[in-house]
């Protein structure tokens, strides 16, 4: 069973990830994993059951390089250890960015956990550069979004630089904020 929900969570990626929500569905899945739908409904209640698991996927094995990245960096180079590992986790595979980044708003359930996920995501920026008081994480809060945003517009063309001119310049976008956010008063 654990080889089909493989197969089932590939597909998902594969259509999400390329047509976005209106080529996915549990028939279409189906068809790309070459598989019954009754095996789609041992794995998963739904649809939305489906996409979520995917998240997820994605998001753990983002938390994993980002994390080995961080603790691999000297305490000097954490910053741009966890800038590099999530655009080169991105970038080696684009359809990783549109289910984490676009596709997860559209949809009630998976939005839900998007935002659940930012903070937890949050909370990783900060422990590389902040001090896990409540304005460190508002500031990681708002480099989350923004690095999102970011990512995005890098994937589709709209911003044209290197991969290492982003992370050399988000690093130290990234940095200046944390130190800026150090000199403002605590919440």
């Amino acid at each position: 069973m654990s080889a089909r929900r493989a197969l089932l969570l590939d597909a998902a990626l594969e259509l999400l990830g390329t047509e976005g929500w209106s080529g996915t569905s549990v028939r279409a899945i189906c068809q790309s994993a070459r598989l019954n739908p009754r095996y789609f409904y041992e794995s998963f209640t739904d649809l939305d059951d489906l996409v979520i698991a995917l998240y997820d996927q994605l998001i753990d094995e983002l938390r994993e390089q980002v994390t080995d990245a961080v603790e691999a960096a000297g305490e000097h180079d954490r910053m741009r250890a966890l800038v590099r590992a999530t655009v080169e986790f991105i970038d080696a595979d684009h359809r990783r960015g549109r289910v984490l980044y676009v596709e997860a708003l559209g949809n009630e359930k998976l939005n839900r956990r998007r935002v659940e996920t930012g903070f937890i995501i949050a909370g990783h920026v900060d422990a590389a550069g902040g001090s896990g008081d409540p304005l460190s994480m508002i500031t990681a809060s708002i480099l989350v979004g923004g690095f999102s945003e970011l990512l995005l517009a890098w994937l589709n063309g709209l911003i044209t630089v290197t991969r290492e001119q982003l992370i050399d310049t988000a690093t130290a976008l990234f940095t200046a904020m944390t130190d800026e956010a150090g000199t403002l008063p605590r919440c």
